[in-house]
């Protein structure tokens, strides 16, 4: 019976390692996009993050979720197979927000082998 349960085990932990090294992997090309100083008479600002599926399976973008209602991310929401590249475009609206300094975060959850990556944008914001 010992024998039996350890041999069950072992396959069990042989087949889970097996898994485990075929998972996508997200790379981003950058981290942060800065908009530098721009003029509140042109509160809309847009950048493009775009990623590559470094691993050996599709990679799936489950969820992404900005830090406040002004940044609203756009992305495909199909699979990306290994070796392709993706992108997540973000808007940036400071229409009715003060002038000055900004930074915000975008929390992009993936089926990769990190399952959570943080995106940051930010820049200036000028009075009229």
């Amino acid at each position: 019976m010992k024998k039996i349960l350890m041999i069950t085990m072992l396959l069990i932990c042989g087949f889970v390692y097996a898994a485990a090294q075929n998972q996508a992997e997200i790379k981003f090309d950058k981290m942060t996009h800065n908009f530098g100083t721009f003029s509140e008479k042109n509160p809309v600002q847009k950048a493009t993050f775009t990623f590559t599926n470094t691993g050996k399976a599709p990679l799936v973008i489950n969820q992404v979720v900005a830090s406040c209602g002004c940044t609203v991310p756009h992305y495909d929401k199909r699979p990306i197979a290994p070796g392709q590249k993706g992108s997540i475009e973000i808007t940036y609206n400071g229409q009715g927000k003060f002038p000055g300094h900004f930074k915000k975060s975008i929390t992009i959850r993936t089926n990769a082998k990190t399952e959570m990556t943080r995106l940051y944008i930010e820049g200036v914001m000028q009075e009229k």
